[in-house]
């Protein structure tokens, strides 16, 4: 079982960058493949990124790929998100969460980290 808790939101005008970290809890966090999933108001969870536990294969939604970075460092139990050239549409409350199948999540959510980006 993993427990996320994400960090590293916040305020941004568009095109400027943050990274938003997840620290996960549970013995087994580097066997997984984690991933950020985020949340707009008045829309679905969605998947945003992912990152395999063995050999770093990522994933990404067409919405972000070439802007986000995902990474993980293991001694840490921790997933990254760097995220730049933000755009307004990328406001929302992003998640990190366990990955199963293709995109979808498994377990627990955490509290999330709000990032909403001005134009």
């Amino acid at each position: 079982q993993v427990h996320p808790v994400e960090s590293g939101g916040g305020l941004v005008q568009a095109g400027g960058s943050l990274k938003l970290s997840c620290a996960a809890s549970g013995r087994s966090f580097s066997i997984y493949r984690m991933g950020w999933f985020r949340q707009a108001p008045g829309k679905e969870r969605e998947f945003v990124a992912a990152i395999s536990w063995s050999d770093d294969t990522t994933d990404y939604a067409d919405s972000v790929k070439g802007r986000f970075t995902i990474s993980r460092d293991n001694a840490k139990n921790t997933v990254y998100l760097q995220m730049n050239s933000l755009k307004p549409e990328d406001t929302a409350v992003y998640y990190c969460n366990r990955v199963v199948g293709s995109r979808a999540a498994f377990g627990s959510w955490g509290q999330g980290t709000q990032v909403i980006v001005s134009s």
